[in-house]
């Protein structure tokens, strides 16, 4: 059985690692390259870079951070925000990245994830979902949304993330909006509903507050990994103290202690 993933991420705006609730609230949780290296060292198995702001900015992702962050850690590196083509990606992965994150360009071009993964390889290609609950309007119950959550649209969650498969995508980063910077647990409907119906893994994204809640959203919602961001940003628990919780319940992690 392949292991479990546990992966911090790093949310950046103006060039510093930043957290808040629903993406907005913004706080100050440090330096990303510093933090890469920490987190490299401290046995995550990935590192998540996202920049939040190129896309409501209209501008390209930070490279030279990319880079530095790239330089200071030996594990795959997903970074995602501002992309809109394929010269964006190639420019990505020439900067360090291992996988790139499409998700507004994606949804406005979705042959984009057709021609990037015919490009570059679907094990490149990240389909990020950032999803709102509404069980009025929405069979899966859930839509999409776009900038950084900032806009929703009328694409229901689960017929995306299915699509994204077909057109190329080799992985789903799905976050849901409303459990966002909680701390109150993983959307766990959210992401059965998703990963039950694609075959390719799902990062479980959104309301990370203590260890048991990665356990519950592997084990319940059937995530191939679990992304988390304040809780290790602010020291309230360590990549350790998550891996030894999901040992508890008999998940295959890499040990890194």
């Amino acid at each position: 059985m392949l292991s479990k993933r546990v992966i911090p991420c790093l949310d950046v705006h103006d060039g510093r690692t930043v957290k808040g609730i629903n993406f907005v609230d913004l706080i100050d949780a440090g330096d990303p390259v510093e933090q890469a290296k920490l987190y490299n060292d401290l046995g995550a198995d990935e590192i998540c870079f996202l920049d939040i702001s190129a896309t409501n900015e209209g501008r390209k992702i930070i490279f030279n951070i990319v880079s530095k962050v790239a330089e200071s850690c030996f594990i795959p590196l997903t970074v995602g925000g501002g992309i809109k083509n394929n010269s964006d990606i190639n420019d990505l992965l020439k900067s360090g990245a291992d996988k790139v994150s499409i998700n507004s360009a994606a949804v406005f071009n979705p042959n984009l994830i057709n021609e990037s993964s015919d490009s570059f390889g679907c094990q490149c290609i990240v389909l990020a979902i950032d999803a709102y609950k509404d069980h009025n309007n929405f069979k899966s119950g859930y839509n999409v949304s776009t900038h950084g959550g900032k806009r929703k649209t009328n694409i229901d969650a689960l017929e995306w993330a299915i699509e994204g498969e077909k057109k190329g995508a080799g992985e789903i980063l799905l976050t849901s909006m409303n459990a966002d910077g909680t701390k109150l647990g993983y959307d766990v409907e959210l992401t059965s509903k998703i990963s039950t119906e694609v075959s390719i893994p799902v990062i479980a994204s959104g309301g990370a507050g203590k260890p048991i809640d990665m356990v519950n959203v592997l084990k319940n919602g059937k995530a191939s990994a679990v992304l988390a961001a304040s809780i290790f940003h602010f020291g309230i628990y360590s990549i350790e103290n998550v891996k030894k919780e999901m040992l508890k319940y008999n998940i295959p992690i890499r040990k890194t202690w």
